[in-house]
């Protein structure tokens, strides 16, 4: 897809989302106290959550805040979608404090860029931060001269993040080219962020008489008393980031396949259609939000597609085994890990590979089963079925029988008298074929 294309469809999600959201809320009325906006990222970084922050600090902004807290518990996500983010804080015209927490939490990969973008870097005891490493798809490292195109801007870029905000340098390169990590007290002792503090008011506090640049100006915080306004992202927002989890991606995907495969396979049915269509729909909104791997998705339909032809083709079992395989292999390459350190589940891909097959040779089974059977309604159904003769019967003249409950005109080559059971062997239009039963 060209990415004038993709971008324009990732605007018209963006929009209509954006319709189902929320207001934000209205600045407060005037206060003795400064106010800060606080908001709270738990998940991968997205275009979702890019344009959380975007809005935040926009609203912040309108509303002269003193400043806007991050609380940060990210594994990663999205290089582009960080990129967004550390733009949109480096150039916010107010203070932007990045708080690492709650403890067990990290700023892991694209979270690191964010942290160190911050005006005012935190961190929760018991937290890390680092492993900034780009991958490849397969999540080993990139190789060859692309890899190193990608890693000496991700390492760049690290450093300038760091430069600006005067931080250490050597140590955000070290995170990119070899992964580094390190806890909340040798991040404070690296100078890789500029406080430890257990809750998000010893933050503030601690916060308070630094100085620092926003919008050209070096300003002083003053943030101890400073009350906290918490911003949820809106209806719209909340539906984009589940959409960008992975594995929710994945499970959409597969509901989608398996409802419109039952639809097809039983006609009438009608809800697994509707279900399996939107459940489909909804997966591929997700492909414009995450980096999909083309290959990967072309192998999961092919693996689908070699299934079902096992359930009607007697292959003895090499169309499942192909089927399977490049199911397995597709799931694994689905989501292009070159750009995002996001992966689909290891164990829900060979779960969802065990469960997809017995259940599309399952069907095809009891549908394969159901068009072997005889007929037993219908003009096929009449054919073996026995009735009463109601009108005599002779060659060359047609007279009544009455089977299956309705009367039939019929012929036979030989005399059946009234009363009399016959069976009915061929059907010529409306008139049966019957055979006297001795």
């Amino acid at each position: 897809m060209r990415p004038t294309m993709r971008a324009a469809l990732i605007a018209i999600l963006a929009v209509i989302f954006a319709a189902l959201g929320v207001n934000r809320s209205q600045p407060h009325a005037a206060s003795t106290e400064p106010e800060v906006a606080l908001i709270s990222i738990d998940g991968s970084i997205n275009p979702a959550v890019a344009t959380y922050v975007e809005d935040t600090i926009n609203y912040a902004e309108a509303a002269k805040l003193a400043a806007v807290v991050i609380e940060l518990d990210t594994p990663g996500g999205l290089l582009t979608s960080a990129e967004r983010i550390v733009k949109t804080i480096l150039g916010a015209k107010v203070p932007v404090i990045v708080y690492v927490a709650p403890s067990g939490a990290s700023a892991a990969s694209a979270g690191t860029f964010i942290t160190e973008a911050a005006a005012v870097a935190a961190m929760a005891p018991g937290t890390t931060i680092g492993a900034a490493h780009p991958v490849e798809e397969g999540g080993g490292e990139v190789t060859g001269v692309m890899g190193q195109k990608i890693e000496n801007f991700a390492a760049t870029w690290a450093r300038t993040i760091a430069e600006q905000r005067g931080r250490n340098q050597d140590w955000m390169e070290a995170a990119v080219r070899k992964s580094a990590a390190i806890g909340e007290r040798e991040a404070l002792a690296k100078h890789v962020i500029d406080i430890v503090a257990p809750d998000l008011r010893s933050v503030l506090t601690q916060a308070s008489g630094r100085s620092v640049q926003v919008g050209g100006k070096t300003i002083t915080l003053a943030l101890a008393d400073a009350d906290v306004q918490r911003i949820p992202m809106t209806f719209g927002q909340r539906i984009l980031n589940t959409l960008s989890d992975p594995n929710i991606v994945y499970l959409l995907l597969m509901a989608g396949m398996v409802g419109l495969y039952f639809e097809f396979a039983h006609p009438g049915v009608i809800f697994p259609g509707v279900a399996g269509a939107i459940c489909l729909l909804l997966a591929l909104a997700s492909f414009e939000v995450l980096p999909i791997n083309v290959t990967g998705l072309l192998l999961i339909f092919l693996g689908v597609g070699l299934l079902i032809a096992e359930a009607f083709v007697t292959s003895y079992g090499i169309l499942g085994l192909g089927g399977v395989t490049a199911f397995v292999f597709g799931s694994l390459f689905l989501i292009d890990t070159s750009k995002t350190n996001l992966q689909v589940n290891r164990g829900m891909i060979f779960g969802a590979a065990a469960a997809l097959s017995i259940i599309i040779l399952g069907l095809g089974y009891v549908v394969a089963r159901e068009r072997r059977r005889k007929a037993r309604t219908g003009v096929e159904g009449l054919i073996g079925e026995v009735g009463e003769v109601r009108e005599p019967i002779g060659p060359g003249k047609p007279g009544k029988v009455f089977v299956h409950g309705e009367i039939w005109r019929a012929s036979s080559t030989g005399a059946i008298d009234t009363g009399a059971r016959a069976r009915v062997t061929a059907i010529h239009g409306l008139e049966l074929e019957v055979q006297r039963l001795p």
